[in-house]
């Protein structure tokens, strides 16, 4: 006994209106929730400090400065070229035969990150670990 005989076959169909709904409103709430940071808005003034001074110059110290142009002076002697190898040899000669120096970098605020960098790993090839970085105390 066939009771289904004139009845059709049914074809299941998925009913996409629901998901489109919730994939909008998942949308929505992302994009109101969403926090919109610019780093290009960023303003950043260096270097300034507020450390105590110190008196008295230590003797230990090779002083190095970076211009805003990029020019090296060692000792307040301008090195001619600015590659890491001739600024090694100059922090050697620099130093002399003290055991351990002081590398002070005084660098202008607006110097390249580069020459800063360069003149860290200077003083790393030639073999000196101790490097500290010179600021001015912000005008009050």
């Amino acid at each position: 006994m066939n009771f289904q005989r004139n009845r059709g076959f049914d074809e299941p169909e998925i009913n996409l209106i629901p998901l489109i709904d919730v994939l909008l409103v998942i949308i929505i709430f992302l994009m109101l929730t969403t926090t919109y940071a610019k780093f290009s808005g960023l303003e950043i003034n260096l270097p300034t400090a507020d450390a105590s001074k110190q008196v008295e110059e230590q003797p230990n110290e090779v002083d190095v400065a970076v211009t805003a142009t990029g020019q090296v002076m060692i000792n307040k002697t301008p090195l001619a070229a600015a590659d890491v190898q001739s600024i090694s040899e100059a922090l050697r000669r620099a130093a002399g035969d003290r055991q351990d120096p002081l590398i002070v970098i005084n660098a202008d605020a607006k110097a390249t990150h580069q020459s800063v960098v360069d003149i860290m790993q200077a003083a790393q090839a030639a073999g000196y670990p101790h490097i500290s970085f010179a600021t001015q105390s912000s005008p009050d």
